[in-house]
């Protein structure tokens, strides 16, 4: 199972970073070690101290797809899920500067959590479907699948030019703006569309 993420999928959040739009998806990938455990704590690494919350909408591969058209893309998901990509940001920005890999500050150990996944059948449109993520019951981060530069659909096309995607794979579809630092005893809580899909605390 691998994780591959997008970046700079939403205007909002590429203004906020003062980032350039890309003219193509941006992907990275995750290992399956940065997954969080379910009913474990985010702890935040010892090599940062300055790591954000990043919510995104996610969806779980269902067979084995190379060279998908975007017609049949809807065919390779039925579950959609809500996650975080959590980003050493400080470490982000120093390898950004000298031109180097993200890895490090995006794919470390437990820098992904993923909520449980559910039909995307129970969702009545998945290209306007909105979500937040509350920290300490505030809302700090807010979006629609609407504002998404790239739809999910064309993001499986995209993607499967580069990597053959394979049963139980997850992307991460890109996150709006309002992103974060956390601290520890922090609570964050992601919700779609009214369902609670996660809760982690941060240690």
């Amino acid at each position: 199972m691998k994780i591959i993420c997008v970046g700079r999928n939403y205007v909002d959040h590429i203004d906020e970073l003062k980032n350039e739009r890309p003219t193509e998806p941006l992907l990275f990938m995750k290992p399956d070690t940065a997954l969080v455990l379910k009913k474990f704590p985010f702890v935040i690494p010892e090599f940062t101290n300055d790591v954000h919350y990043e919510v995104e909408v996610v969806v779980k591969i269902n067979k084995v797809g190379k060279y998908i058209e975007q017609k049949f893309a809807h065919k390779y998901y039925d579950e959609v899920s809500l996650g975080i990509d959590f980003t050493a940001r400080d470490l982000q920005t120093s390898l950004k500067e000298k031109g180097l890999p993200w890895e490090k500050a995006k794919a470390f150990d437990q820098s992904a959590v993923v909520g449980d996944f559910f039909s995307k059948t129970e969702l009545t449109n998945l290209e306007d479907t909105s979500f937040e993520l509350l920290k300490n019951g505030e809302v700090v981060q807010k979006g629609s699948t609407s504002q998404m530069i790239w739809s999910i659909d064309e993001l499986i096309s995209h993607i499967s030019k580069y990597f053959t995607l394979k049963t139980g794979d997850l992307i991460f579809t890109g996150t709006p703006a309002g992103v974060g630092r956390v601290n520890p005893d922090d609570v964050l809580t992601g919700i779609i569309e009214g369902r609670r899909m996660f809760e982690i605390s941060v240690k």
